[in-house]
C-alpha cells in the first residue's frame, strides 16, 4: 500500500508541476499553486531574479517549493513578470505570515518523487510522453543535523533523453564570528573527489567587492539604493579568502539612483525636478511649485533682467555678470578637474537659456503669467533684441524670431501655454548642458546624443530622455569621483549606458556592468573585505561535471533563514562602536543519479 501510495504521489506531482509549466511557457504564472495541502509551488525564471543565484548557476527557469500559507496573503501573491529588480523572494510571505520552509524530511519526500517521475525506467508509473521539466528547488528549515536550506533536483538529458538527476544540497551556518567554521580547501578537495571518485578537480575562485556604500552623516545613513561593486572571478585558488590575482576576469556593476545632495551634479539634478514638475503640470494640471530661491520674487528679477537689455540695447554699458545663471559648484576636493569645469556656467547660454535660469524661481501660476506678459510686451514694442541659438523650436523663441520682423503674433498666457512654454526653454537648455558634458569629455558624439534630445516625440517623451541622460550623466560622474576612472573606462561604459537607454525606459535600478581591468579596483580589493568570496570545487566534464562550492558572506544567501543581520564584514557600526566581524558560511554540494 505504501508503495502505491508513493507512486500515485509522485505521478501526482508530475502531473502538477506540468500543468504549471505548461501554463508558464507563454507567461509565468501569478499566483503559486497548491499541492497536497501543505506545499506551495512557484515557478520562476525570466525577468525575475532568482534566490537561488548566489550558489546555482542552472537553469533561467526553475520551481521553487516552500510551506504553503494558510492566510489572506496566500490569495494575493503576484509574481513581477515585467521587473527586473524584484525579487522572486518577494513572492516570500512578511514575518508575520510564518515560516516558509518545510521539514528537511518532507523536501527529500518530494524529491524522490520528482525523481522517480523523470526516470525512463519506472513504466508502471504510466507516464505517457514524458517531458523533461525545469529544475526543482525546495526552501528547507535547517532542522537536520548539516543544516540544510535547500534541496534540489536538476534533470540531466542527452537530447529529448533524460539519462539522470542531478541531486543538490545547500547548508548554511551563521551567523558567526568563529573562524574555525572556515573550511580549509585541501580539505574541501579531498572531500569532493572522495564523493565523486574523481581524481583531479579543478578550482575556480568569486569574490565581490563594495566600492560604495551608504555613507553615515551625523548617525545616519542615506537611504539609496546606488551600488557599485565588482565581481572578480579567478582559475586555480590557493587558499581560503585569498586576494584575487591580477590576471582575473572583473566586472564592474553599478547601480545609481541620482539625487545624492553629495554628488558634484546635485544642482543639475534639482534643475531637472523642476523640470519634471512642469512636465508633471501638463500631465496633470497641477504643478508642484518650488519654494522661493530668493527673497526677491521671479516678476522683480525678470523685470530687472528686462531693464538691463534694454540699456544694453541703448547704448549703455552695464557691468557685472548679467547672465544670470548660477554656477554650479562642487564642494568635493576630488572631483576631477574636467567634470568640474564642464558643470561651471556655459558662456554661451542665450536669451531664452538665461530667462530659464531666471524664471526657476517662480513659486506660482500667476508669478509666471505675469514673468511672461512683461518679455513679450518688451518683444511686441521693440525694447528687446535678444539673441537665440539656431535650431530652437520653443513657442518663446518663434516669438523672439518674429520681433526681429517687428510683428509678433498674440499669445493667450492662459491653461497650459505659460507652462508648457517655461518646459520647451527648460528642455532647450538642459539638452544643451547634458551635449555640452558628453561631448566636452569626449564620451559621445552629436550622432549618437540624436535620440536624446530630438524634438520629433512629444514634450512628455523629450523630458523622459532628458531623464535618461541625467541618471547616464550621475553614473560617470560617479564613476569619476569615486573610482578615479579615465576617458578608457568611461567611454565604454557610456555607450553600454546609451545603447540600454535607446531601447528602454528610464530604470535607476538597473545594473550597468562593464568589465575593467582588476588593477582599477586592486586598491579596493586589497583595503577592504569581501562582501562574498567562494570557490567552486569541480570534476567531471559535460553533464557529468558535478561541483563543490563552498561561500563566505557579510549578508545571508538564504533568504528564508536570514536574521536581519546586514553589513557583517564591517569594522564598526554607524555610530564607530567597535564589534566583532560576523560571517555566513554555506556550501553546496551535488550527486548525480544516472537512469541509463
Amino acid at each position: 500500500m505504501a508503495a502505491e501510495r508513493r507512486r500515485a504521489a509522485a505521478v501526482a506531482l508530475y502531473g502538477h508541476l506540468r500543468r504549471i509549466y505548461e501554463e508558464g511557457s507563454e507567461s509565468l504564472p501569478e499566483h503559486p499553486y497548491l499541492f497536497e495541502a501543505d506545499v506551495e509551488i512557484c515557478l520562476i525564471g525570466g525577468s525575475c531574479k532568482s534566490p537561488l543565484e548566489r550558489f546555482w548557476s542552472g537553469s533561467d527557469i526553475a520551481y521553487i517549493l516552500q510551506k504553503a500559507r494558510h492566510n489572506e496573503e496566500s490569495d494575493s501573491l503576484e509574481v513581477s513578470k515585467t521587473d527586473d529588480d524584484i525579487y522572486a523572494s518577494e513572492l516570500l510571505p512578511k514575518e508575520s505570515s510564518g515560516p516558509v520552509s518545510l521539514s528537511v524530511r518532507r523536501a527529500k519526500q518530494l524529491i524522490s518523487l520528482y525523481t522517480m517521475a523523470h526516470n525512463p525506467n519506472m513504466t508502471h508509473l504510466k507516464i505517457h510522453d514524458l517531458v523533461v521539466l525545469p529544475p526543482l528547488w525546495i526552501k528547507c528549515d535547517a532542522s537536520d543535523p548539516e543544516r540544510t536550506c535547500w534541496l534540489g533536483a536538476e534533470p540531466l538529458k542527452a537530447g529529448k533523453k533524460i539519462t539522470g538527476i542531478t541531486l543538490h544540497m545547500v547548508t548554511y551556518d551563521g551567523p558567526t564570528a568563529d573562524k574555525t567554521h572556515f573550511a580549509n580547501l585541501e580539505e574541501l578537495k579531498t572531500e569532493h573527489k572522495m564523493r565523486h571518485h574523481s581524481s583531479v578537480v579543478t578550482t575556480k575562485g568569486f569574490a565581490q567587492y563594495e566600492l560604495i556604500r551608504a555613507a553615515a552623516i551625523e548617525d545616519t545613513i542615506l537611504e539609496s539604493e546606488s551600488n557599485i561593486y565588482v565581481d572578480i572571478t579567478w582559475n586555480t585558488v590557493n587558499k581560503i579568502l585569498e586576494t584575487p590575482p591580477l590576471i582575473s576576469a572583473a566586472t564592474l556593476n553599478i547601480t545609481l539612483e541620482p539625487g545624492d545632495p553629495r554628488s558634484p551634479v546635485y544642482q543639475v539634478y534639482r534643475e531637472l525636478q523642476f523640470l519634471l514638475a512642469l512636465a508633471d503640470g501638463l500631465k496633470t494640471g497641477v504643478t508642484e511649485w518650488p519654494e522661493p530661491l530668493k527673497s526677491e520674487s521671479a516678476v522683480d528679477v525678470i523685470q530687472e533682467f528686462l531693464t538691463d537689455l534694454k540699456k544694453k540695447l541703448e547704448g549703455y554699458c552695464v557691468s557685472g555678470n548679467q547672465s544670470g545663471t548660477q554656477k554650479i559648484k562642487c564642494d568635493t576636493a576630488a572631483v576631477d578637474s574636467s567634470i568640474t569645469s564642464a558643470f561651471t556656467e556655459r558662456g554661451d547660454l542665450d536669451f531664452a537659456e538665461q530667462l530659464w535660469c531666471k524664471m526657476r524661481s517662480v513659486s506660482s501660476y500667476q508669478e509666471l503669467v505675469e514673468c511672461f506678459t512683461l518679455i513679450i510686451k518688451s518683444l511686441e514694442h521693440g525694447e528687446i533684441q535678444p539673441w537665440i541659438h539656431r535650431g530652437s523650436s520653443s513657442l518663446l523663441s518663434k516669438l523672439i524670431q518674429q520681433s526681429y520682423h517687428g510683428k509678433v503674433e498674440v499669445v493667450s498666457l492662459t491653461g497650459i501655454t505659460p507652462i508648457q512654454m517655461l518646459l520647451e526653454i527648460g528642455l532647450d537648455k538642459m539638452k544643451k548642458d547634458y551635449v555640452n558634458f558628453f561631448i566636452g569629455q569626449e564620451l559621445a558624439t552629436l550622432t549618437c546624443l540624436d535620440y536624446f534630445i530630438s524634438t520629433s516625440v512629444d514634450l512628455q517623451e523629450q523630458v523622459h530622455r532628458v531623464q535618461k541622460l541625467h541618471h547616464m550623466l550621475e553614473i560617470m560622474v560617479s564613476c569619476t569621483v569615486l573610482l578615479q576612472f579615465k576617458h578608457e573606462n568611461l567611454f565604454p561604459l557610456t555607450q553600454i549606458c546609451m545603447k540600454y537607454y535607446k531601447d528602454n525606459p528610464l530604470n535607476e535600478k538597473h545594473v550597468f556592468q562593464l568589465p575593467i581591468r582588476p588593477a582599477l579596483v586592486t586598491k579596493f580589493c586589497q583595503n577592504d573585505h569581501p562582501e562574498i568570496w567562494k570557490v567552486e570545487i569541480s570534476s567531471g566534464h559535460g553533464p557529468k561535471e558535478v561541483k563543490t562550492t563552498w561561500q563566505v558572506s557579510s549578508n545571508s544567501p538564504v533568504e528564508h533563514m536570514t536574521s536581519d543581520s546586514t553589513g557583517l564584514f564591517s569594522d564598526s557600526t554607524v555610530n564607530g562602536s567597535s564589534e566583532e566581524r560576523q560571517y555566513f558560511i554555506t556550501m553546496a554540494r551535488c550527486s548525480q543519479v544516472h537512469f541509463i
